[in-house]
């Protein structure tokens, strides 16, 4: 069974930087079609930041992050990051990290619905 757990989140001012860690076990994450890093505000919608193809590496970024966030993985810790520059108020969420089952296997469209394993979460909360 697939386990991901986040880590890296804290309070940071505006203009800083995070990276955030998302750390698989259970299962390679090379076995699946993609990675990907969403975030949520409470009382808000789930919203793609990145997302990874683990079969090619190509990445997808919201338009809101690019230019400011960089999303990676190390194969050899079974691991993928975000790293997070610049970070602005707007920024403020809670970070998840999720994998795509090589079953979804039509693109990397980085929508929520997509991924069917996530992590628990971790807060970034960035003040002005």
């Amino acid at each position: 069974q697939l386990r991901l757990v986040e880590s890296g989140g804290r309070l940071v001012q505006s203009g800083g930087s995070l990276r955030l860690s998302c750390a698989a076990s259970g299962f390679s994450l090379s076995y699946y079609y993609a990675v990907g890093w969403f975030r949520q505000v409470p009382g808000k919608e789930r919203e793609g930041v990145s997302c990874i193809s683990m079969k090619d590496g190509s990445t997808n970024y919201a338009d809101s992050v690019k230019g400011r966030f960089t999303i990676s993985r190390d194969d050899a810790k079974n691991t993928v990051y975000l790293q997070m520059n610049n970070l602005k108020p707007e920024d403020t969420a809670v970070y998840y990290c999720a994998a795509q089952s090589p079953a979804a296997n039509w693109g990397l469209r980085c929508v929520d619905i997509d991924f069917g394993s996530w992590g628990q979460g971790t807060q970034v909360t960035v003040s002005s």
